[in-house]
């Protein structure tokens, strides 16, 4: 795997240079409006007074931290406005890296790729662990990883690229498991929203000194953007993740931190509950389309990726290549998400999905 190219922007370009129409299934940023609310806040605040656009608190703003603590039953000194739930991970790894426990990071195979992307550029030794064949976390196999340079253990419910979900079972196993072996749980919830299972668990469910909860924004308001995510850190955490932030960011944007604060308050729960409702209708056709291409498929109990296989068509770069050149149809090499090099991922936040899902199943390349 080589995490010094960022094949995202590459399979992206070549669909975009295409000499034909090709639909983007690549990267994971929704098609949806974002709440009302919001854009509502960010037109409000265009006519704020000049001191509102200036430098907020480092650690974000007082009201946003508060309303994010009231909301996930924390402490708000726990609480980092941070970009996005990437900048989030990345405080996390690097906290867990200081504490001096070990120099090895546990990650699922298949795994986001900026995941080991950033314990790499840390100076991390990352450990790949496969997933069950549902494509849900294997605890044993976790377990039996686990060891006394493990410092940190980073996870992602529901699960990109292959839609798991966590329940309160495996969660609490992942607690115990950071627990027992002085490691830092990173558990990455920024799909939280995207549960179609209703078994999602948070980690912050469990009382304990060795886990971190990240999140963001961009996938639950639409607004990929924007940039406003958070960590929750324990508390002999959480200054140093103020201190790495405030040295590699200074701070976040005000405009988009009281634009989501405006929308978290006024948002009632039907806006997520119409973006599920999208997100199934969308599974469903597309999934029944694959059925047709005669592929294997994972099928997502959460987030909005179908990470998918087709016999004799390995999911490989040259692959996605003919796919785009003759199916107009962009998605991403599974290689990029670990060792499931005969597998490819379809991003369904477009408003084409159901359209690319029939040129796969036309598709005679398969």
């Amino acid at each position: 795997m080589d995490y010094d190219t960022p094949l995202f922007f590459h399979v992206m370009q070549y669909a975009a240079a295409a000499d034909r129409d090709v639909i983007d299934l690549v990267s994971g940023g929704p098609d949806w409006e974002p709440p009302t609310a919001l854009r509502e806040g960010l037109r409000e605040y265009a006519d704020a007074e000049p001191a509102e656009f200036q430098y907020p608190p480092s650690d974000g703003l007082r009201a946003l931290r508060e309303e994010v603590a009231a909301r996930r039953g924390v402490d708000v000194d726990r609480v980092v406005i941070t970009n996005g739930a990437g900048e989030a991970n990345y405080l996390a790894m690097a906290g867990a890296l200081e504490r001096d426990a070990g120099s090895e990071i546990l990650l699922t195979d298949p795994v986001y790729p900026y995941y080991p992307g950033k314990a790499r550029m840390l100076g991390y030794d990352a450990t790949l662990v496969p997933v069950a064949e549902d494509g849900g976390l294997d605890v044993a196999a976790m377990r039996e990883a686990a060891n006394e340079e493990t410092a940190a253990i980073l996870i992602n419910s529901p699960n990109n690229p292959t839609g798991a979900v966590y329940g309160a079972d495996t969660m609490r196993a992942m607690v115990d498991l950071a627990d027992d072996h002085d490691a830092l749980l990173i558990s990455d919830e920024v799909y939280d929203h995207y549960d179609f299972s209703g078994r999602f668990e948070s980690a912050l469910s469990f009382e304990s000194d060795h886990a971190v909860v990240t999140n963001s924004y961009s996938k639950s308001m639409a607004v990929t953007g924007l940039r406003v995510g958070y960590g929750i850190f324990p508390h002999h955490l959480a200054d140093a993740a103020r201190t790495r932030h405030m040295l590699v960011n200074v701070t976040g944007a005000r405009p988009s931190q009281a634009a989501v604060l405006r929308a978290l308050r006024e948002t009632g729960p039907e806006y997520y509950e119409a973006s599920r409702d999208l997100l199934r209708e969308r599974i469903d056709a597309f999934t029944d389309a694959l059925d047709v291409a005669g592929a294997e498929y994972v099928v997502p109990e959460g987030a909005f990726y179908v990470f998918a296989r087709f016999e004799g068509f390995p999911g490989t770069l040259s692959n996605v290549e003919r796919l785009v050149d003759e199916a107009g149809v962009a998605c991403m090499p599974g290689d990029t998400f670990g060792s499931y090099d005969e597998w490819v991922r379809f991003a369904l936040v477009s408003p084409r999905a159901e359209e690319a899902a029939r040129r796969l199943a036309d598709y005679d390349g398969f």
